[in-house]
């Protein structure tokens, strides 16, 4: 008998209760669709799109070490997957919960073909914690605030990690091939600006499961310090294998409550997974989380720039492998653009853009610098954003990447007061007070041809103070 498991951000064989189940009784047979022409499905950006092929490569290898084939095909995923079940007189079909609007249709139709089909179907929770229809208020809505929200769910019991599947002794045979991942084209080829991300990162699910021992034996303890200093590597960097489904939220927690009691880094991370789970508990309550303000009010505010081209990459960074230009800022280049190209000629905020741009990913503390530059220095609404930030990260989720844009601009739920606006300098001062995180991503700072800042800073401030009355 042929069993499906449908994979989709859950790229590993270990705590995975869809591939678990499809390997119960032999016959297992892993699935990917490449899904971009659903209608709503957002299509994935560049860097993510880089991490996906080199995963899926490493899966394929770790699946073939269990006896299951991985097959890839690309399409709408709600006419792709029953063509291939029939195809492979599939009898089963598991996946693991998705929690996006436009995903769950997906899923919806998928059962629903199913059941009329007389093919098994059956769905696991994976990805939370909890799921988001089990989380009320005494009131019986969603939370809105992030602090009753983690009491609640951090005192809730969470299940124990699944094993690795047992290996495969009878894997099917006759299998369509699929498609081959090279000709997806995930990767840059011309030029090649993913050379920083390769340095960088390793994807897969043991590269992922090394970044979190690697952590807990050491960075955690100090975690509620280091975390906010830029130069040291006091985070975690799983962001990306939590992403793309390489380590799950059971494994870290479990994991985490080895060094629980020592000090308080390991609580203060945890919580952090909290906010992971309150930005998906956003999402399935507010499908639109990365289009729409949460707060109305903010419908009309009066952006500076209410468009733009948020995810369209600047010409001045084209052809640069894996590195962010330096020097001065040409004439004529747009504040938008400067600010993706890290030529702001704020040290601070071009340091984050530069390690976004060379590596895929930026220091945390300085992703809510650099955002509340943007909106509230810049005064670029929010989406221009969180669309550069979706196109460059290579942990570009599509829960946490809206809902932190949202707190930071103000528009989103327990979001930072729109007044609160991050002075780069003074971040810079208390959390990288040597200059280390600036010197190692702009090392021109200090040069002549280093551009002036594009606002005045103070200045700025008061203008968006001044938008901000206009629609309290």
């Amino acid at each position: 008998m042929v069993s499906i498991a449908w994979l989709r951000d859950d790229l590993r064989t270990a705590d995975n209760p869809a591939l678990l189940a499809a390997a119960h009784d032999g016959g297992a047979v892993a699935l990917y669709v490449l899904d971009e022409e659903s209608p709503g499905i957002r299509p994935l950006g560049a860097a993510a799109k880089w991490w996906l092929h080199h995963a899926l490569n490493t899966l394929r290898h770790d699946l073939e070490a269990l006896g299951i084939p991985l097959v890839l095909l690309r399409g709408p995923a709600g006419d792709v997957v029953p063509a291939f079940t029939q195809e492979v007189g599939a009898e089963q079909i598991f996946w693991n919960r998705r929690y996006g609007g436009p995903e769950r249709a997906v899923d919806t139709a998928v059962k629903a073909w199913a059941t009329g089909a007389d093919v098994q179907v059956e769905s696991f929770q994976a990805s939370l914690l909890h799921e988001p229809w089990t989380v009320r208020t005494g009131g019986g809505g969603p939370y809105r605030v992030f602090t009753p929200f983690w009491r609640t769910v951090s005192a809730m019991d969470f299940r124990a990690p699944f094993p690795v599947p047992d290996k495969n002794a009878a894997p099917p045979d006759g299998l369509p091939t699929g498609e081959h991942l090279q000709d997806w084209n995930l990767l840059p080829l011309n030029p090649n600006w993913a050379t920083g991300l390769a340095e960088a990162w390793t994807p897969g699910e043991e590269a992922g499961l090394s970044a979190l021992n690697d952590f807990l034996a050491g960075p955690v303890q100090n975690y509620n310090d280091g975390r906010d200093r830029p130069a040291k590597p006091g985070t975690s960097r799983l962001s990306p294998y939590l992403r793309w489904g390489h380590v799950s939220p059971f494994q870290v927690w479990h994991a985490l409550s080895r060094v629980r009691g020592n000090g308080p880094g390991p609580d203060v991370f945890g919580t952090e997974i909290g906010w992971r789970e309150f930005c998906w508990h956003q999402l399935f309550h507010n499908p639109d989380l990365a289009t729409k303000n949460l707060r109305p009010s903010f419908d009309g505010f009066p952006w500076e720039n209410p468009e733009g081209s948020g995810p369209q990459t600047p010409a001045i960074l084209r052809g640069k492998a894996g590195q962010a230009p330096s020097g001065s800022r040409p004439e004529g280049l747009d504040s938008l653009d400067a600010w993706k190209a890290g030529l702001t000629g704020i040290p601070l905020v071009d340091a984050g853009q530069r390690q976004l741009w060379s590596i895929g990913w930026m220091h945390n503390r300085v992703r809510m610098v650099a955002a509340s530059f943007l909106i509230k220095n810049l005064g670029i609404h929010w989406r221009v954003g969180e669309e550069w930030f979706w196109e460059t990260l290579v942990d570009a989720d599509p829960a946490s990447n809206p809902a932190n844009w949202q707190w930071v601009a103000g528009s989103g739920a327990d979001a930072a007061p729109f007044f609160r606006i991050f002075n780069p300098q003074t971040q810079a001062k208390r959390f990288d007070p040597q200059g280390e995180y600036v010197a190692r991503w702009v090392p021109d700072a200090l040069t002549p041809a280093y551009p002036e800042p594009l606002v005045d800073l103070l200045e700025s401030r008061r203008h968006a103070l001044e938008a901000y009355e206009s629609i309290r």
